[in-house]
């Protein structure tokens, strides 16, 4: 499959062919495994304290004949703590046990359970491939809500690497035909109580631009809302796919086609 090359002005400068990366068939379901599994490493761990609810003193006899026991008096056997007394009478209220108040949940979460999903090698590069191809598939680009332009898929050139400053890459973004999708990009205030738990945020996704190794374009997008830079080297399903739906808008530079095809990535 061959791809055309424009600049930072929609000029056609050539064409390129893609390697046989591009070429796998896309499976959905390889691409979520592949995608909860780098979800699932950064999940954070959480249970109840140990010993949650069972720091009250609530031993209690059930044996005959014994002063301080319950036996005899028409009770059920739930552990109770004794409040006050007076001669051989006592004043208790149940404890401990999770239908008591106060007392320690039946099944409570345990923060020593281990949250992390496993994916085979082969299993995640394909994935990956998968996801690769998706983003040359306009149909499926466009079902993720992403405007395209009417050129697109495309290769940008990798003179984009070397720009310094945000308003460059903006201008070169716009330059492509990418300003319906820059103006779609929002972020916003998360309603309900996930402001307090770290995701205060909501930020629409927006193009992902994949180069070739370190460069300038790193910093210079980095206060752009919803755009993605990364090396080619570092592509993982996530990137490509957020939130497990294939067809995210993808520049590639034709630096990063070239590193793909030359050292073998992802096969």
């Amino acid at each position: 499959m061959k791809l055309k090359i424009i600049d930072k002005t929609s000029k056609e400068i050539g064409q390129k062919d893609l390697p046989s990366q591009f070429n796998e068939p896309v499976r959905e379901d390889l691409i979520q495994r592949a995608v909860l599994a780098i979800e699932s490493h950064n999940r954070q761990p959480y249970g109840a304290k140990i010993g949650a609810g069972m720091r009250a003193s609530a031993k209690l006899s059930r044996r005959r004949h014994n002063y301080k026991g319950s036996y005899g008096h028409g009770i059920s056997r739930v552990p109770r703590k004794i409040m006050s007394r007076s001669g051989t009478r006592f004043n208790w209220v149940g404890a401990v046990a999770p239908g008591t108040v106060g007392g320690r949940k039946a099944h409570p979460p345990k923060a020593s359970k281990i949250w992390d999903q496993k994916i085979n090698k082969k299993e995640n590069q394909k994935a990956i491939r998968s996801a690769m191809a998706a983003t040359l598939s306009k149909e499926a680009v466009e079902l993720r809500g992403h405007i395209v332009p009417a050129h697109y898929p495309f290769i940008i050139t990798s003179d984009i690497e070397a720009i310094s400053k945000t308003k460059d890459i903006k201008q070169a973004l716009l330059g492509v035909g990418l300003e319906s999708e820059i103006s779609r990009l929002t972020k916003k205030i998360r309603a309900g109580k996930g402001k307090t738990r770290g995701r205060k945020y909501k930020i629409t996704k927006g193009p992902l631009i994949v180069v070739s190794g370190e460069c300038n374009l790193t910093k210079a997008a980095a206060n752009l809302t919803g755009i993605d830079i990364v090396e080619a080297k570092k592509l993982n399903a996530k990137l490509l796919a957020p939130g497990a739906h294939p067809g995210r808008l993808t520049l590639w530079t034709d630096r990063s086609i070239d590193l793909i095809k030359k050292e073998g990535l992802f096969q």
